[in-house]
């Protein structure tokens, strides 16, 4: 399961407007790190990838591991080229959806919210399990081959 809109404008907003805090850098560069997915609004990943990408260091050897200019000058520029024309983040992205880019997001985004939103970034929603009330009979496995499905029996009743 994703973060929410509001989650997911929080961590942009945590991610454009406190990069020069030393205190949240490491994070920052952490959340640059983490999969798109993260996000459950389409516009909002929209704006991590032009983010990630934008923001990601040269690197000089292939197996070296991602790096990103968090900090300064570079990721002011970046933020403020979103702003200005938003066409660069995506094709259906329009000013109302990058104004709030680079405002902070508020005393409520501390360490504990920071915890609470990796756990949302990539919790995944449990799968119900049928009831045994429901089954009658002798259990069917399903085991699949190349081709199709097949049901076996158990072998004693």
């Amino acid at each position: 399961m994703a973060l929410n809109a509001e989650e997911g404008r929080r961590a942009l907003e945590l991610i454009t407007s406190r990069f020069d805090d030393w205190r949240w850098r490491k994070k920052i560069e952490k959340m640059l790190s983490l999969p798109p997915s993260g996000f459950s609004d389409d516009k909002q990943r929209a704006i991590f990838l032009y983010l990630k990408t934008n923001l990601k260091a040269y690197k000089s050897r292939r197996a070296d591991p991602d790096t990103w200019m968090v900090g300064g000058f570079v990721t002011r520029e970046v933020i403020e080229r979103a702003r200005f024309n938003p066409k660069l983040v995506g094709v259906g992205i329009t000013k109302e959806d990058v104004d709030f880019l680079g405002t902070d997001p508020g005393a409520e985004v501390d360490q504990a919210w920071w915890d609470d939103m990796l756990v949302g970034w990539f919790e995944e929603p449990e799968a119900e399990a049928p009831s045994t009330d429901e089954v009658e009979g002798p259990a069917l496995r399903e085991v699949r081959t190349d081709s199709q499905p097949v049901q076996i029996k158990p072998d004693h009743p």
